[in-house]
């Protein structure tokens, strides 16, 4: 892959993100992400225009489709609401990485395709405007700007199979229309990647899905 952006790779490939990264400081919450005064639509195009408004406002016009934000610890904390995610989504950014997610805040990113990577090192590191390549699959962060290479916890396979679909309601849509998980008719799903009939994994991240929000 060359370029800014995401390469959805097939079965047997990699899941990347490549792009330039943003730094961001620790305990960002989800109210300075997108203030709760702009909540009165769900229209992601119109939320980007207010991302990051009472955290850095100049920061959404300096990020490029594929860019990295690159934060500390609990990024996402605060409101349960899947505003946030999808207005960073939105707005273009490839992935986020950080030292750790607010449980919520992940869930739902990965339910709307905005990949996430969990890293322990990468924040120390990193600078504003790095070239980083993101390997979603193996579990690792390429600093090209510094030859670097961070560990990261590997996104796992069903979670692969979620960002391929474009979130959860594409993962469901696709499974549905090829007879549901179990049915032995699940063959692929999304970018080519191979697709097993559904297992624990599934169930109970679709279960704990509905749970919230019923």
């Amino acid at each position: 892959m060359s370029g800014a952006g995401r390469d959805d790779a097939g079965a047997g490939g990699s899941l990347q993100v490549r792009g330039r990264a943003h730094t961001l400081g620790d305990h960002i919450d989800t109210d300075v992400l997108i203030p709760a005064r702009y909540l009165v639509t769900s229209d992601p195009r119109e939320l980007a225009r207010y991302v990051f408004e009472d955290l850095d406002p100049t920061l959404r016009e300096r990020i490029r489709p594929g860019d990295i934000l690159v934060a500390g610890e609990n990024f996402g904390q605060g409101s349960s609401r899947e505003h946030a995610p999808i207005a960073i989504r939105a707005l273009g950014v490839g992935a986020i990485v950080a030292r750790s997610f607010a449980r919520i805040f992940y869930r739902n990113a990965f339910n709307i395709g905005l990949p996430l990577l969990e890293s322990p090192k990468a924040r120390d590191r990193v600078r504003d405007g790095d070239e980083l390549l993101c390997d979603l699959q193996r579990g690792r962060i390429v600093n090209l700007t510094r030859d670097e290479t961070y560990p990261a916890t590997p996104v796992p396979e069903f979670m692969q199979r979620l960002l391929a679909s474009g979130g959860l309601v594409g993962y469901v849509r696709a499974v549905l229309q090829r007879g549901g998980p179990g049915g032995g008719a699940v063959e692929s799903l999304g970018a080519g990647g191979a697709v097993r009939p559904g297992g624990g994994e599934e169930v109970r991240w679709l279960a704990e899905c509905i749970q919230e929000i019923f």
